[in-house]
């Protein structure tokens, strides 16, 4: 469902279709989401500044064209970050 000013709420069966896999909160059961047109620029930089992050899934690419990659901040948050669509 997206909200007023870009806010998406998306159902768990959804995530779960998208990484191929059971999703595992570690905090608060939730996903921030993200855009980011250039995300292989943006990856370099995660990797340089957090090089021990830890993916749900690296970079991909989704049978629509939508590039994401999603992993967890420091605090255990889900954070989604995908090509505008």
């Amino acid at each position: 469902m997206i909200l007023s000013e870009g806010l998406v709420l998306q159902a768990e069966k959804y995530w779960t279709g998208f990484i191929g896999g059971n999703v595992i909160p570690e905090n608060n059961s939730c996903e921030l989401y993200f855009e980011e047109s250039d995300n292989e620029g943006f990856v370099g930089k995660l990797e340089s500044y957090y090089p021990e992050v830890k993916y749900v899934n690296r970079l991909m690419t989704h049978s629509w064209g939508q590039k994401v990659i999603r992993f967890y901040d420091p605090d255990g948050n889900l954070i989604e970050v995908g090509t505008p669509v």
